[in-house]
Protein backbone atom coordinates (compact mmCIF):
# COMPACT_ATOMS: atom_id res chain seq x y z
CA UNK A 1 0.00 0.00 0.00
CA UNK A 2 2.62 2.59 1.06
CA UNK A 3 4.88 1.49 -1.86
CA UNK A 4 2.19 2.36 -4.70
CA UNK A 5 1.41 5.62 -2.63
CA UNK A 6 5.03 6.30 -3.30
CA UNK A 7 5.08 5.14 -6.66
CA UNK A 8 2.05 7.19 -7.49
CA UNK A 9 3.06 10.44 -5.44
CA UNK A 10 6.15 11.66 -5.18
CA UNK A 11 6.52 11.99 -9.11
CA UNK A 12 3.26 13.84 -9.55
CA UNK A 13 4.00 16.24 -6.60
CA UNK A 14 7.75 17.07 -8.07
CA UNK A 15 5.56 18.77 -10.80
CA UNK A 16 3.96 21.26 -8.65
CA UNK A 17 5.95 24.15 -6.80
CA UNK A 18 6.91 22.87 -3.57
CA UNK A 19 4.70 24.60 -1.37
CA UNK A 20 1.57 23.57 -3.40
CA UNK A 21 2.83 19.98 -2.98
CA UNK A 22 2.82 20.48 0.44
CA UNK A 23 -0.17 21.46 0.94
CA UNK A 24 -1.39 18.60 -2.00
CA UNK A 25 0.17 16.05 0.66
CA UNK A 26 -1.18 17.72 3.85
CA UNK A 27 -5.16 17.18 1.95
CA UNK A 28 -3.93 13.43 0.83
CA UNK A 29 -3.11 12.73 4.07
CA UNK A 30 -6.81 13.76 5.26
CA UNK A 31 -8.05 11.34 2.58
CA UNK A 32 -5.67 8.61 3.27
CA UNK A 33 -7.52 5.20 4.52
CA UNK A 34 -6.31 3.98 7.36
CA UNK A 35 -2.67 1.77 7.08
CA UNK A 36 -2.51 -1.32 8.32
CA UNK A 37 1.34 -1.43 9.52
CA UNK A 38 2.67 -4.64 11.65
CA UNK A 39 3.50 -3.51 15.53
CA UNK A 40 6.38 -1.90 16.25
CA UNK A 41 9.84 -4.45 17.36
CA UNK A 42 9.30 -4.07 20.88
CA UNK A 43 12.64 -3.74 20.78
CA UNK A 44 12.47 -0.17 19.22
CA UNK A 45 10.80 1.23 22.35
CA UNK A 46 12.37 4.10 23.57
CA UNK A 47 11.48 6.14 27.17
CA UNK A 48 12.78 9.49 27.38
CA UNK A 49 11.41 12.97 28.85
CA UNK A 50 9.12 10.72 30.59
CA UNK A 51 7.25 9.62 28.17
CA UNK A 52 7.05 5.91 26.26
CA UNK A 53 7.50 6.23 22.84
CA UNK A 54 6.93 3.53 20.62
CA UNK A 55 9.55 3.47 18.09
CA UNK A 56 12.53 6.32 17.87
CA UNK A 57 11.47 7.55 14.60
CA UNK A 58 9.39 11.01 14.78
CA UNK A 59 7.99 13.48 12.12
CA UNK A 60 10.01 16.87 12.40
CA UNK A 61 8.10 20.23 13.26
CA UNK A 62 7.65 22.36 9.93
CA UNK A 63 5.10 19.56 8.35
CA UNK A 64 2.30 19.88 9.77
CA UNK A 65 2.24 23.28 11.13
CA UNK A 66 -1.15 23.85 12.08
CA UNK A 67 -2.27 20.89 13.71
CA UNK A 68 -4.25 19.29 10.96
CA UNK A 69 -2.81 15.87 10.23
CA UNK A 70 -0.64 14.06 13.19
CA UNK A 71 -3.19 11.19 14.02
CA UNK A 72 -2.57 10.89 10.21
CA UNK A 73 1.22 10.84 10.36
CA UNK A 74 1.07 8.42 13.40
CA UNK A 75 -0.56 5.72 11.30
CA UNK A 76 1.84 6.28 8.94
CA UNK A 77 4.35 4.42 11.68
CA UNK A 78 6.23 7.49 12.97
CA UNK A 79 6.70 6.78 17.17
CA UNK A 80 5.33 10.44 17.34
CA UNK A 81 4.55 13.66 15.73
CA UNK A 82 6.11 17.50 16.32
CA UNK A 83 3.83 19.72 15.22
CA UNK A 84 4.42 23.85 14.30
CA UNK A 85 5.84 26.30 15.09
CA UNK A 86 2.91 27.61 16.21
CA UNK A 87 2.51 31.64 17.13
CA UNK A 88 0.10 32.86 19.47
CA UNK A 89 -1.40 34.95 16.97
CA UNK A 90 -1.94 33.99 12.78
CA UNK A 91 0.63 34.20 10.53
CA UNK A 92 0.99 34.67 7.13
CA UNK A 93 4.82 33.99 7.02
CA UNK A 94 7.33 35.65 4.13
CA UNK A 95 6.05 36.33 0.70
CA UNK A 96 5.94 33.21 -1.53
CA UNK A 97 7.80 31.51 -3.34
CA UNK A 98 9.92 30.78 0.01
CA UNK A 99 10.40 26.77 -0.70
CA UNK A 100 13.02 25.55 -3.28
CA UNK A 101 14.20 22.24 -3.72
CA UNK A 102 17.84 21.19 -4.32
CA UNK A 103 17.16 17.95 -6.40
CA UNK A 104 20.29 16.99 -7.35
CA UNK A 105 21.36 17.59 -3.58
CA UNK A 106 18.59 15.97 -2.23
CA UNK A 107 18.57 19.00 -0.06
CA UNK A 108 15.63 22.18 0.52
CA UNK A 109 15.61 25.78 1.43
CA UNK A 110 13.35 27.62 3.17
CA UNK A 111 11.83 30.68 4.39
CA UNK A 112 8.41 30.21 5.23
CA UNK A 113 8.79 32.29 8.72
CA UNK A 114 5.92 30.58 11.04
CA UNK A 115 3.38 30.54 8.66
CA UNK A 116 0.27 29.12 10.66
CA UNK A 117 -3.02 29.15 11.75
CA UNK A 118 -1.73 30.83 15.43
CA UNK A 119 -2.69 29.47 19.01
CA UNK A 120 -6.56 29.52 18.73
CA UNK A 121 -7.04 27.13 15.71
CA UNK A 122 -4.59 24.66 16.52
CA UNK A 123 -6.03 24.43 20.14
CA UNK A 124 -9.29 23.04 18.65
CA UNK A 125 -7.57 20.70 16.70
CA UNK A 126 -5.60 19.14 19.16
CA UNK A 127 -8.55 19.49 21.95
CA UNK A 128 -10.68 17.59 19.46
CA UNK A 129 -8.07 14.77 19.40
CA UNK A 130 -7.38 14.35 23.12
CA UNK A 131 -9.08 11.13 23.41
CA UNK A 132 -6.87 9.27 21.51
CA UNK A 133 -3.58 7.97 22.03
CA UNK A 134 -0.27 8.72 20.54
CA UNK A 135 2.64 11.47 21.24
CA UNK A 136 2.06 14.52 19.70
CA UNK A 137 4.29 17.94 20.53
CA UNK A 138 3.72 21.16 19.92
CA UNK A 139 6.78 23.09 18.45
CA UNK A 140 6.42 27.18 20.13
CA UNK A 141 7.38 30.12 18.35
CA UNK A 142 6.99 33.79 18.45
CA UNK A 143 5.38 36.12 15.95
CA UNK A 144 7.03 38.34 14.27
CA UNK A 145 5.82 41.52 15.24
CA UNK A 146 5.57 40.41 19.07
CA UNK A 147 6.72 43.33 21.21
CA UNK A 148 7.53 40.29 23.81
CA UNK A 149 8.94 37.18 22.16
CA UNK A 150 9.38 35.50 24.98
CA UNK A 151 6.16 36.44 26.79
CA UNK A 152 4.89 34.08 23.39
CA UNK A 153 6.61 31.17 24.56
CA UNK A 154 5.41 31.69 28.33
CA UNK A 155 1.43 32.02 27.06
CA UNK A 156 1.84 29.33 24.73
CA UNK A 157 2.75 26.76 27.47
CA UNK A 158 -0.21 27.77 29.21
CA UNK A 159 -2.61 27.21 26.44
CA UNK A 160 -1.24 24.47 25.04
CA UNK A 161 -0.23 22.80 28.30
CA UNK A 162 -3.50 19.94 28.72
CA UNK A 163 -3.13 19.23 24.92
CA UNK A 164 0.87 18.68 24.51
CA UNK A 165 2.77 15.33 24.71
CA UNK A 166 5.56 18.42 25.27
CA UNK A 167 6.74 21.07 23.91
CA UNK A 168 9.61 22.23 21.84
CA UNK A 169 10.95 26.15 22.32
CA UNK A 170 11.92 26.92 19.15
CA UNK A 171 14.31 29.89 19.23
CA UNK A 172 16.48 28.78 16.18
CA UNK A 173 14.58 29.13 13.22
CA UNK A 174 16.70 31.65 10.76
CA UNK A 175 13.54 32.89 8.99
CA UNK A 176 12.30 35.11 11.98
CA UNK A 177 14.78 38.18 11.85
CA UNK A 178 16.11 38.51 15.28
CA UNK A 179 14.76 35.24 16.74
CA UNK A 180 18.09 33.36 16.55
CA UNK A 181 19.41 36.17 19.33
CA UNK A 182 17.23 34.26 22.15
CA UNK A 183 20.05 31.61 21.80
CA UNK A 184 22.55 34.10 23.81
CA UNK A 185 23.04 33.72 27.56
CA UNK A 186 21.00 36.26 28.97
CA UNK A 187 17.71 36.30 26.78
CA UNK A 188 18.04 32.36 26.95
CA UNK A 189 18.28 32.04 30.29
CA UNK A 190 15.01 34.34 31.06
CA UNK A 191 13.07 32.86 28.46
CA UNK A 192 13.68 29.33 29.78
CA UNK A 193 13.15 30.52 33.50
CA UNK A 194 10.00 32.22 32.57
CA UNK A 195 8.72 28.82 30.44
CA UNK A 196 9.73 26.60 33.28
CA UNK A 197 7.54 28.50 35.87
CA UNK A 198 4.56 28.50 33.93
CA UNK A 199 5.77 24.85 32.93
CA UNK A 200 5.20 24.45 36.82
CA UNK A 201 2.42 26.60 37.44
CA UNK A 202 0.03 24.78 35.34
CA UNK A 203 1.01 20.99 36.06
CA UNK A 204 -1.61 20.70 38.94
CA UNK A 205 -4.22 21.11 35.98
CA UNK A 206 -2.70 19.75 33.07
CA UNK A 207 -0.11 17.20 34.42
CA UNK A 208 3.91 17.00 33.28
CA UNK A 209 4.45 19.15 30.25
CA UNK A 210 8.31 18.24 29.29
CA UNK A 211 9.82 21.04 27.95
CA UNK A 212 12.60 20.31 25.36
CA UNK A 213 14.87 23.27 23.50
CA UNK A 214 15.60 23.41 20.01
CA UNK A 215 19.17 25.12 18.70
CA UNK A 216 20.88 26.05 15.60
CA UNK A 217 23.65 23.83 14.05
CA UNK A 218 25.89 27.49 13.15
CA UNK A 219 26.60 27.87 17.26
CA UNK A 220 30.22 28.17 17.68
CA UNK A 221 31.26 25.58 20.44
CA UNK A 222 31.64 28.39 23.05
CA UNK A 223 27.86 29.32 22.17
CA UNK A 224 26.88 25.67 22.92
CA UNK A 225 28.81 25.26 26.14
CA UNK A 226 26.23 28.09 27.55
CA UNK A 227 23.40 27.11 25.84
CA UNK A 228 23.53 23.59 27.37
CA UNK A 229 25.09 25.20 31.01
CA UNK A 230 21.56 27.58 31.11
CA UNK A 231 19.54 24.33 29.65
CA UNK A 232 21.06 22.53 32.35
CA UNK A 233 20.82 25.09 34.99
CA UNK A 234 17.14 25.23 34.06
CA UNK A 235 16.34 22.00 33.84
CA UNK A 236 15.01 21.51 30.75
CA UNK A 237 13.71 17.78 29.70
CA UNK A 238 15.76 17.54 26.79
CA UNK A 239 17.12 19.41 23.23
CA UNK A 240 16.79 19.00 19.76
CA UNK A 241 19.93 18.75 17.57
CA UNK A 242 19.72 20.86 14.88
CA UNK A 243 17.33 23.18 12.85
CA UNK A 244 18.03 24.18 9.55
CA UNK A 245 21.55 26.15 8.82
CA UNK A 246 22.71 29.09 6.94
CA UNK A 247 25.22 27.70 5.96
CA UNK A 248 26.11 26.33 2.09
CA UNK A 249 28.30 23.75 2.11
CA UNK A 250 30.86 24.06 -1.63
CA UNK A 251 29.67 20.69 -2.30
CA UNK A 252 25.96 21.74 -3.23
CA UNK A 253 25.47 20.62 -6.82
CA UNK A 254 22.23 23.78 -7.25
CA UNK A 255 24.26 26.20 -7.25
CA UNK A 256 21.65 28.08 -8.55
CA UNK A 257 18.77 27.24 -6.00
CA UNK A 258 21.73 27.39 -3.09
CA UNK A 259 21.96 31.43 -3.05
CA UNK A 260 17.82 31.45 -2.12
CA UNK A 261 18.20 32.98 1.44
CA UNK A 262 16.48 30.75 4.03
CA UNK A 263 17.16 27.31 6.12
CA UNK A 264 18.95 24.95 4.14
CA UNK A 265 17.75 21.01 5.69
CA UNK A 266 18.23 17.55 3.70
CA UNK A 267 21.05 15.40 3.42
CA UNK A 268 24.13 18.26 2.83
CA UNK A 269 22.85 18.93 6.73
CA UNK A 270 23.71 15.33 7.68
CA UNK A 271 27.43 15.91 9.08
CA UNK A 272 26.75 19.21 10.79
CA UNK A 273 24.22 18.40 12.53
CA UNK A 274 25.33 14.86 13.60
CA UNK A 275 28.56 16.66 14.98
CA UNK A 276 26.53 18.64 16.77
CA UNK A 277 24.56 16.11 17.92
CA UNK A 278 27.81 14.49 19.37
CA UNK A 279 29.17 17.62 20.42
CA UNK A 280 25.92 18.51 22.94
CA UNK A 281 25.78 14.81 24.00
CA UNK A 282 29.23 14.92 25.52
CA UNK A 283 28.65 18.26 27.15
CA UNK A 284 24.87 17.12 28.31
CA UNK A 285 26.77 14.41 30.13
CA UNK A 286 23.74 12.16 30.25
CA UNK A 287 21.39 14.98 32.15
CA UNK A 288 18.42 14.65 29.46
CA UNK A 289 17.91 12.96 26.17
CA UNK A 290 18.36 14.77 22.90
CA UNK A 291 16.73 14.46 19.38
CA UNK A 292 18.71 14.21 16.47
CA UNK A 293 17.29 15.95 13.47
CA UNK A 294 18.90 16.44 10.01
CA UNK A 295 19.66 14.75 6.75
CA UNK A 296 18.45 11.53 7.98
CA UNK A 297 17.32 9.66 5.15
CA UNK A 298 18.34 5.97 5.41
CA UNK A 299 18.59 3.28 8.18
CA UNK A 300 22.33 3.73 8.78
CA UNK A 301 21.80 7.89 8.99
CA UNK A 302 19.41 7.22 11.24
CA UNK A 303 21.72 4.80 13.78
CA UNK A 304 24.84 7.19 12.98
CA UNK A 305 22.42 9.75 14.87
CA UNK A 306 21.72 7.71 17.22
CA UNK A 307 25.57 6.28 18.12
CA UNK A 308 26.29 10.23 17.96
CA UNK A 309 24.00 10.98 20.97
CA UNK A 310 20.59 11.08 19.97
CA UNK A 311 17.76 8.66 22.18
CA UNK A 312 15.19 9.69 19.24
CA UNK A 313 15.25 11.18 15.61
CA UNK A 314 13.31 13.22 13.36
CA UNK A 315 12.55 13.69 9.37
CA UNK A 316 11.28 15.81 7.24
CA UNK A 317 13.59 16.74 4.26
CA UNK A 318 14.25 13.08 3.37
CA UNK A 319 10.30 12.20 2.67
CA UNK A 320 10.38 14.69 -0.29
CA UNK A 321 12.65 12.74 -2.14
CA UNK A 322 11.97 9.31 -0.37
CA UNK A 323 8.50 8.81 0.50
CA UNK A 324 6.84 7.20 3.03
CA UNK A 325 7.94 4.54 2.89
CA UNK A 326 11.13 5.59 4.18
CA UNK A 327 10.05 5.65 8.00
CA UNK A 328 9.27 1.13 7.73
CA UNK A 329 12.63 1.02 5.96
CA UNK A 330 14.51 2.83 9.15
CA UNK A 331 12.58 0.92 11.41
CA UNK A 332 13.06 -2.19 9.66
CA UNK A 333 17.23 -1.46 9.65
CA UNK A 334 17.56 -0.39 13.35
CA UNK A 335 15.84 -3.68 14.25
CA UNK A 336 17.98 -5.63 12.41
CA UNK A 337 21.09 -3.91 13.50
CA UNK A 338 20.06 -5.00 17.37
CA UNK A 339 18.95 -8.25 15.82
CA UNK A 340 22.75 -8.82 14.60
CA UNK A 341 24.71 -7.12 17.77
CA UNK A 342 22.54 -9.31 20.35
CA UNK A 343 21.49 -5.84 22.14
CA UNK A 344 17.81 -5.62 23.51
CA UNK A 345 17.37 -1.74 23.29
CA UNK A 346 18.92 1.32 21.44
CA UNK A 347 19.67 3.11 24.50
CA UNK A 348 22.42 0.40 24.40
CA UNK A 349 24.41 2.08 22.08
CA UNK A 350 23.12 6.23 22.14
CA UNK A 351 26.03 7.57 22.00
CA UNK A 352 28.57 5.17 21.63
CA UNK A 353 30.67 7.20 18.85
CA UNK A 354 30.09 10.64 20.55
CA UNK A 355 33.33 10.74 21.78
CA UNK A 356 35.42 9.41 18.51
CA UNK A 357 33.52 12.07 16.38
CA UNK A 358 34.08 14.78 18.50
CA UNK A 359 37.60 14.37 17.77
CA UNK A 360 37.22 14.51 13.97
CA UNK A 361 38.61 17.42 11.82
CA UNK A 362 35.30 20.04 11.58
CA UNK A 363 33.07 19.47 8.83
CA UNK A 364 33.50 21.40 5.92
CA UNK A 365 30.53 24.02 4.97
Amino acid sequence: MIRAFDAFSLPLLRWFDPEDAHRMAIQGLRLLPPVRLKPDDPKLAVRAFGLNFPNPVGMAAGFDKSGEVPDALLRLGFGFVEIGSVTPKPQGGNPRPRVFRLERDEAVINRMGFNNDGAEAVLRRLASRAHLSGIVGVNVGANRDSADRTEDYVKQIEIFAPVASYFTVNISSPNTPGLRNLQQSAALDDLLARVIDVRERVRKQAGDSPVLLKIAPDLSLAELDDVVHIARSRRVDGMIVANTTLARPSTLRETNRAQEQGGLSGRPLFRLSTRMVAETYVRVEGAFPLIGVGGIDSGGAALTKIRAGASLIQLYSSLVYKGIGLIEAIKSDLSSTLLRTGRDSLSEIVGADAATITAEDWPVV
